[in-house]
C-alpha cells in the first residue's frame, strides 16, 4: 500500500511529504510534517545560511530516536532542480556535494528525514576558499550554558579590537558558535591558522574560563574552543537547524543584547517560527561585509607556537605537532627512559 502523503508548495516547486504523521520527536510529540512545515517557515533565514554552500546532510528517516546517516555526499537519487558542486575531502578524494539554492531544497531534504544541516565553510563559486571564519564554544560535561555565554562575550571583545563583527547562535544545546563572515582570500589552512590565533587570543584573557587545549584529557572544568572547526570538511550545524533531540531544539540566531539573558531552551521546533515572523532573521547583515584575517595571521605568526593537532581523520599535516595524547606520550617516554 502506497505510504500516505501531502504535498506543500514552496516557492515555484512542489515538495512531497511522505508519512506527514510521523512522530519524529518523541520528547515533545512533533512530526516529520512540523518537520518540513518549520523549516519552509524560516525558509528566508535558513536559505541565508546554507547559499550556495556544499551541505552535508544529518538524516534520521524514521526520527531522533534511530541511528543518524550523516551523508557527504548528492542524494543518489533526486529532482532535476536540486543542485550540486564538486568538494575535494582531506584525503584528496572528491565528491558531488548538496548545494542548496533555494528553500524548496531545504523542505526536500527534510522530507528525506533531514534534521540538521552542516554546511561547508566555501561557497559553490570557490570551494577552496572560506568566506566564513567559524568560532565553536563547547562546554566541557558538566558545564551550563552560562559558561559559553561569557566565553562568547569575551571573544566578541578580541575580535571588537581586531575591527571584527561576529554573529552569533545557540549551538541548539549548551555551547554557542559565531560566524565572522570574511573575504575568500585564503585557504583552509590559513584560516585554520586565523582561528588559532583567534582562539589563543581569547584563552590568553581568561585561561580559568576558555581552552585550546585539544586533547580532552587536559582541557578541565572549561569551555573549549574548538578551532578544528575551520579545516577542510569540518562543519558545524546551520543557522536555524533543527537538531536531533527529542525536543527538538534549534541552533538559533541571536542579537549580542539577546545574549545577555538567553536560554537555549527557549528555542525549538514550535517557538522559532512565531519568533521569525516577529522578529524576522536577526543575522540578514552577516553579508553586508566581509574581513580581512591578516590581522589574525599577523598573530598567529607573531605567537611563535605554531600549528596544533588536526582531527585524527586527515593525513599528517605539513608543520603539525605529534598527535600524540599527553598522558600517552609521558608513557613512551617513561619507558624509553628518557626525558
Amino acid at each position: 500500500m502506497a505510504s500516505p502523503y501531502i504535498e506543500l508548495e514552496v516557492g515555484e516547486r512542489t515538495v512531497k511529504v511522505t508519512n506527514p504523521d510521523k512522530v519524529y520527536f518523541p520528547g515533545i510529540g512533533a512530526t516529520k510534517r512540523e518537520l518540513v512545515e518549520y523549516y519552509v517557515s524560516v525558509g528566508e533565514g535558513a536559505l541565508r545560511a546554507l547559499k550556495d554552500r556544499p551541505t552535508n546532510i544529518k538524516r534520521h528517516p524514521d526520527g531522533v530516536q534511530t541511528e543518524a546517516i550523516y551523508q557527504k555526499r548528492m542524494p543518489p537519487r533526486h529532482p532535476d532542480w536540486l543542485e550540486s558542486v564538486t568538494v575535494t575531502f582531506p584525503s584528496g578524494r572528491t565528491a558531488q556535494s548538496l548545494r542548496v539554492t533555494e528553500v524548496a531544497a531545504i523542505a526536500y531534504c527534510a522530507n528525506l528525514g533531514t534534521i540538521d544541516f552542516h554546511p561547508w565553510q566555501v561557497r559553490a563559486a570557490d570551494v577552496e576558499h572560506p568566506d566564513e571564519l567559524r568560532v565553536d564554544l563547547d562546554p566541557q560535561p558538566g558545564l551550563e550554558f552560562d559558561t559559553a555565554r561569557r566565553a562568547a562575550f569575551l571573544t566578541r571583545d578580541v575580535l571588537g579590537e581586531l575591527g571584527m563583527t561576529g554573529f552569533v547562535k545557540t549551538s541548539g544545546n549548551r555551547g554557542v558558535h559565531i560566524a565572522v563572515r570574511i573575504e575568500p582570500r585564503w585557504d583552509f589552512i590559513q584560516v585554520r591558522h586565523a582561528g588559532i590565533a583567534l582562539a589563543r587570543a581569547v584563552e590568553e584573557r581568561d585561561s580559568g574560563l576558555v581552552t585550546t587545549a585539544w586533547w580532552k584529557e587536559e582541557r578541565g572544568d572549561r569551555v573549549f574552543i574548538d578551532f578544528n572547526q575551520n579545516a577542510r570538511d569540518r562543519t558545524v550545524a546551520s543557522a536555524y537547524s533543527i537538531r536531533a533531540r527529542p525536543e527538538a531544539p534549534v541552533s538559533t540566531p541571536l542579537t549580542w543584547d539577546e545574549l545577555e539573558d538567553a536560554d537555549p531552551r527557549d528555542f525549538d521546533i514550535r517557538t522559532v517560527p512565531a519568533r521569525f515572523a516577529k522578529v524576522g532573521d536577526v543575522h540578514a547583515a552577516i553579508d553586508d561585509r566581509a574581513y580581512s584575517i591578516e590581522p589574525l595571521l599577523e598573530l598567529y605568526a607573531e605567537d611563535g607556537r605554531g600549528d596544533m593537532p588536526y582531527p585524527p581523520n586527515y593525513p599528517k599535516m605539513p608543520g603539525e605537532p605529534k598527535r600524540v595524547q599527553p598522558s600517552k606520550a609521558r608513557a613512551v617516554t617513561t619507558e624509553d627512559g628518557s626525558s
